[in-house]
């Protein structure tokens, strides 16, 4: 049943691409409010995460869901995953309002959608979440325990294969935007220092970058200065210090009109999703002459190892698809270049040249590709 009525005017809303499944549930007796959007499944199941925020408005639960979905068609497409895309959020503050009755509630919904929707761990959710889910569905992801795509012991968190695909990518960044492959005496400024913000921030200070953070749990900060030497900064000038990269690991939406004409950094280039308020902002970054490192091109690590732990593939097998992500980029770069077109346009470009050509041998109706961002 609908949570609210959030569902009303949906086919009109600005961010619905003719997704194919939108489902609203509420469930009074454990106070679990979630929806869940597909957007395609040309390629394969839809597989993503499932996120818990404190939303302020269902109306930004929606906006976020549909849009996140969407996100994941491309960056399956632009990984060359044989997945769809798919997202569900919880509305609620993961660290006041979660509980197993909870989850296991919205694995009961899951199971309901018959398996068209396959959730992995995402902001507010881990690995143990989804294992209480597990217990009422079969579609749950990223949670067996293996060897990881690092050598070390993994519980299925996809987190670590994020932050390293994120960091493969910012060096292809530094690479081609700044003409250097070392990282000694980087300057990095990351919004968002949580299980994959902390993980990216770790393999830039090893590779000897200098580090500003910010992060709206006081806990996460003082972990990493304690840890990781970082700087502490503050959510009014995070995105705005005087850095060489800005990496956003947190909510999405923060390039926009008001934020990228106060860019100091000459690169972006994090892991947070949809990190583009409107399609339009991707030219303004450029215009500016800062190099945008495509969200879902650079974040992708950790789909690629949801992907590969059910087909049971070796860890240098995934850590061999996670180092694409750097030549994913590098090509989107170039393409940028040589055409003078924003890099999220020739991102997409890429993504919906392989999303189509699925679709169009599954015989499917492509529908309309709108830009994510």
């Amino acid at each position: 049943m609908p949570s609210s009525n959030a569902s009303a005017n949906v086919f009109c809303h600005p961010e619905f691409d003719n997704h194919e499944h939108l489902s609203f549930f509420c469930d009074p007796e454990t106070g679990l409010k979630a929806i869940v959007a597909i957007h395609n499944t040309s390629r394969g199941p839809a597989l993503g995460g499932c996120r818990m925020f404190p939303y302020a408005t269902d109306e930004e639960a929606l906006r976020d869901v549909l849009r996140l979905s969407r996100g994941m068609t491309y960056k399956s497409a632009l990984a060359n995953l044989d997945l769809g895309g798919g997202k569900s959020v919880i509305i609620g503050d993961p660290r006041k309002q979660k509980t197993e009755a909870l989850m296991e509630a919205m694995g009961r919904h899951l199971e309901s959608l018959g398996g068209q929707y396959i959730a992995a761990e995402d902001s507010g959710t881990s690995v143990p979440d989804l294992k209480v889910m597990g217990r009422h569905t079969r579609h749950v992801a990223g949670i067996a325990s293996r060897t990881g795509f690092d050598g070390n012991p993994s519980n299925g968190d996809p987190s670590p294969a994020t932050a390293y695909g994120s960091f493969i990518g910012l060096k292809a960044a530094v690479k081609h935007k700044l003409g250097q492959d070392n990282l000694s005496g980087l300057k990095v400024a990351i919004q968002g220092i949580g299980n994959v913000g902390f993980r990216l921030a770790k393999h830039l200070k090893e590779a000897g970058a200098e580090l500003w953070v910010y992060d709206i749990h006081e806990d996460n900060m003082r972990r990493a200065v304690n840890q990781l030497g970082a700087r502490p900064a503050t959510a009014e000038n995070i995105l705005f210090l005087p850095v060489d990269v800005v990496a956003p690991c947190a909510m999405g939406a923060v390039l926009n009109s008001a934020s990228i004409p106060q860019l100091q950094a000459r690169i972006v280039a994090g892991a947070a999703n949809n990190l583009l308020e409107h399609p339009e902002h991707d030219a303004m970054l450029r215009n500016r002459g800062i190099l945008y490192a495509p969200d879902f091109a650079i974040n992708a690590g950790g789909i690629i190892d949801v992907f590969y732990e059910r087909t049971g593939a070796t860890p240098e097998t995934v850590r061999a698809h996670v180092d694409t992500i750097g030549d994913t980029l590098t090509e989107i770069f170039n393409r940028s270049d040589r055409s003078g077109r924003p890099t999220g346009e020739i991102a997409n470009e890429l993504a919906e040249e392989r999303f189509k050509k699925h679709t169009a041998g599954a015989g499917l109706a492509p529908g309309r590709l709108a830009r994510t961002g």
